[in-house]
């Protein structure tokens, strides 16, 4: 057990916790809303500091993150609970399920990614997802302040429902995220998410003056993918810079909602509509649309070209599109994932 941080005791030992927009207020005994915040005779406590579901080295691409570090591979780990409820959510079995999980440090995880490093594995660091990382928040933030002593980068892949107080805590040692930006609306969010957007509109906003920022939007059938809120999304997106990238996913039926999956003509009329005003715009989940390569904004040439998770640099001076000379927005070095991997096999051999 851990003691939580961002949390007020009350009288007759309620806790009021203050970490997400949730805001609860939890009886003794009792859990809030996320199912991992438990109080216990009026201390709030951190009940999966620690545990882990799953944990692997994947290929940044993945999380999605196309602008950052692109080609390289991040250890990635999660945990339990979620302080949202999307009915659509694809990983539902860890977020509002009760998975085994495997029991690690700080101090463990920060030398599992280094060792890989240090063994021919081309990892830069680690990476808070599967779940939502920021119910995590006590682990991740000393794992976070550890990594990065040990030169190696944090990514969180998020929801965005955090307070501003512990987002700018935990910033300072974050060097990316993905933000899951579910809708451009408080309605969607209030019916599909049992959440609200204002809080990660915030998240976002402060986000992108702190660390690398991309964002995704999964298109659900009939519900978010309308050109009208696919227009407001981007028009948002653009007024804070027309350069942070923008993924859409394709819809699939999960866990409570059963509608059929997003069209593919819908995917491409949103990237359409997004590209009219954004430079990076991407179509997840749907390779039939073949749509996950990076061109130069400026003369449209390819200057990535990915296939699943492996990349090939086809149109790049450094970061500058050899044909026009414009410089392209990535964060750290570009490597070519399929000669990393066939030098990490011989360094390991």
């Amino acid at each position: 057990m851990h003691e939580s941080l961002y949390y007020d005791k009350k009288e007759q030992n309620l806790t009021a916790c203050r970490l997400c927009p949730k805001l609860c207020t939890i009886r003794e005994g009792k859990s809030g809303f996320c199912r991992v915040r438990q109080n216990r005779d009026g201390t709030l406590y951190a009940t999966n500091y620690g545990k882990v579901t799953s944990y692997g080295l994947d290929p940044i691409e993945k999380k999605p993150m196309y602008h950052f570090y692109p080609g390289a591979f991040i250890l990635s780990l999660g945990t339990v609970g979620c302080n949202l409820r999307c009915g659509f959510c694809q990983n539902w079995s860890i977020a509002h399920g009760d998975p085994p999980t495997t029991a690690l440090t700080p101090d463990q995880v920060v030398e599992i990614a280094r060792m890989q490093a240090e063994h021919g594995y081309p990892n830069i660091g680690i990476a808070y997802t599967y779940s939502e990382p920021l119910m995590w928040y006590e682990f991740v933030l000393d794992t976070a302040c550890l990594a990065k002593k040990a030169g190696l980068k944090n990514v969180l892949v998020t929801n965005g429902y955090i307070n501003e107080t512990p987002l700018r805590k935990i910033l300072p040692y974050i060097d990316a995220m993905n933000i899951d930006v579910k809708a451009f609306s408080e309605s969607y969010y209030h019916k599909n998410c049992v959440g609200r957007l204002e809080p990660v509109v915030r998240t976002v906003e402060i986000a992108h003056q702190e660390c690398h920022v991309e964002l995704t939007t999964l298109l659900v059938t009939g519900l978010n993918d309308s050109p009208w809120e696919i227009g407001q999304l981007v028009d948002w997106v653009a007024s804070l810079d027309r350069e942070i990238p923008l993924h859409f996913s394709r819809y699939f039926p999960n866990f409570e909602m059963n509608l059929r999956a997003t069209p593919l003509a819908t995917l491409e009329q949103a990237a359409g509509i997004a590209r009219e005003k954004l430079s990076y715009v991407y179509i997840g989940n749907a390779p039939e649309l073949d749509d996950q390569d990076t061109y130069c904004p400026e003369c449209r040439k390819k200057v990535i070209s990915r296939t699943g998770y492996n990349i090939r640099v086809t149109g790049l001076d450094g970061k500058k599109c050899r044909n026009c000379g414009e410089v392209i927005r990535i964060t750290g070095n570009i490597t070519d994932k399929n000669d990393l991997i066939a030098s990490s096999f011989q360094k390991l051999v």
